[in-house]
């Protein structure tokens, strides 16, 4: 029997849309890598943790946000995504209007709604991941 260990994780990055504004809601990271970048809400998957639970916990650790319902856009795996090592993400796709309640949170430095064509630098891929969601 094998040994071996992957050395491949697991995140979620969700993507917020404001149904009013059409804006998307960014936060800038208060760690590296990319400290200080625009980045999309997301972090790590626990262990026997479901992806998409994993997704509506993170979204509400860095954002305050809860939604109703996410959708799952696809998944970002390309070597040297991230500085840290081989991250796969499972990318959501989540609506809100409730600006009143978002608040940066946890890892999260700021956060800010966004117009689709004045986005900031973004952290990672996460331009490709907006670029598919917006693109449909």
């Amino acid at each position: 029997m094998s040994t071996y260990i992957s050395k491949i994780f697991v995140t979620v990055d969700i993507l917020v849309i404001n149904n009013t504004t059409e804006e998307i809601l960014l936060i800038k990271r208060l760690n590296e890598p990319f400290k200080d970048y625009w980045a999309l809400p997301g972090g790590f998957v626990d262990e026997n943790e479901d992806l998409e639970e994993a997704a509506h916990r993170e979204l509400k650790e860095e954002t305050n946000l809860e939604v109703e319902e996410l959708y799952q856009l696809g998944a970002f795996g390309t070597p040297g995504r991230d500085p840290r090592g081989h991250m796969i993400s499972i990318a959501y796709l989540g609506y809100s209007s409730d600006v009143k309640n978002a608040k940066a949170m946890d890892d999260a430095k700021e956060l800010k709604w966004f117009k689709i064509n004045d986005l900031p630098k973004l952290a990672f891929d996460h331009k490709e991941i907006i670029d598919l969601a917006t693109t449909r």
